[in-house]
């Protein structure tokens, strides 16, 4: 069975940081691609950010130049770090990962507020 979990969110006002966490556990193929999606209230799940094995990453327009993915292969972790928040980073974000067989996984997501 295979536990992804995702830790480090919380409230954080305006400007400040976060960084987030996912651990991913179990019975893994090996593992392609990591990511981060989130969803904000009464909106679509969105991809903020992706990093492949090899370390090629992606961002959303939204968050390029605040927002910054990495992984530990060796640990299958990876992580987000987040300056600069907004109000409108306030969501629910997921971890999310893809096998090299194409098969993925989420974890059940964790909070980050962003407000004064």
């Amino acid at each position: 069975q295979v536990q992804v979990v995702e830790s480090g969110g919380g409230l954080v006002q305006p400007g400040g940081s976060l960084r987030l966490s996912c651990a991913a556990s179990g019975s893994i193929s090996s593992i392609q691609t990591m990511g981060w999606y989130r969803q904000a209230p009464e909106k679509q799940r969105e991809l903020v950010a992706w990093i492949t094995t090899g370390g090629n990453t992606y961002y959303v327009d939204s968050v390029k130049g605040r927002f910054t993915i990495s992984r530990d292969n060796a640990k299958n972790k990876e992580y987000l770090q987040m300056n600069s928040l907004k109000t409108e980073d306030t969501a629910v974000y997921y971890c999310y990962l893809r096998t090299t067989k194409w098969v993925d996984y989420w974890g059940k997501g964790t909070q980050v507020a962003v407000s004064s």
